[in-house]
C-alpha cells in the first residue's frame, strides 16, 4: 500500500489549494480515504472522508463550505479542494485509507491503517 500526498505550498489568506493523494494496493469498495491535518504544536484531526465506492462524504463541521473532499476513481487519486484559506488552515495534510468505516469512525484517526507522508500547507501573508 502506498498514499503519496501532494500539492501543498506556501499561499496567501484567501487563496484556494488543491491537494491530491495518489493510492495504490488500497482501492477497494470497502476503503475510506481521509484527510487528516496536524497543526504546529497540535494534535492531528480530521478534515473530510470519503468511500471509494458511492463516493458518501464526510467533513469536520469547521471545514464544511470551504473545503471539498473528492476522487478520481480511474486515476486512484483522492483530492482536498480547499478554498478561501486562513492563516489557522496552516498544517500538515496527510491522507490515510481505512477498512470498512462508517461515519461514525471516520472521524477517528486510529481507524485508518495506511498513512501518507504529508503534505505541507502554509497560509500567510
Amino acid at each position: 500500500v502506498q498514499l503519496q500526498a501532494s500539492g501543498g505550498g506556501l499561499v496567501q489568506p484567501g487563496d484556494s489549494l488543491r491537494l491530491s493523494c495518489a493510492a495504490s494496493g488500497v482501492t477497494g469498495s470497502s476503503v475510506t480515504m481521509g484527510w487528516f491535518r496536524q497543526a504546529p504544536g497540535k494534535e492531528r484531526d480530521f478534515v473530510a472522508g470519503i468511500r471509494w465506492s458511492g463516493g458518501s462524504a464526510w467533513y469536520a463541521d469547521s471545514m464544511k463550505g470551504r473545503f471539498t473532499i473528492s476522487r478520481d476513481n480511474a486515476k486512484k487519486t483522492v483530492y482536498l479542494q480547499m478554498n478561501s484559506l486562513k492563516p489557522e488552515d496552516t498544517a500538515v495534510y496527510y491522507c490515510a485509507a481505512g477498512i470498512g468505516l462508517i461515519r461514525s469512525t471516520a472521524t477517528d484517526q486510529s481507524r485508518y491503517s495506511y498513512w501518507g507522508q504529508g503534505t505541507l500547507v502554509t497560509v500567510s501573508s
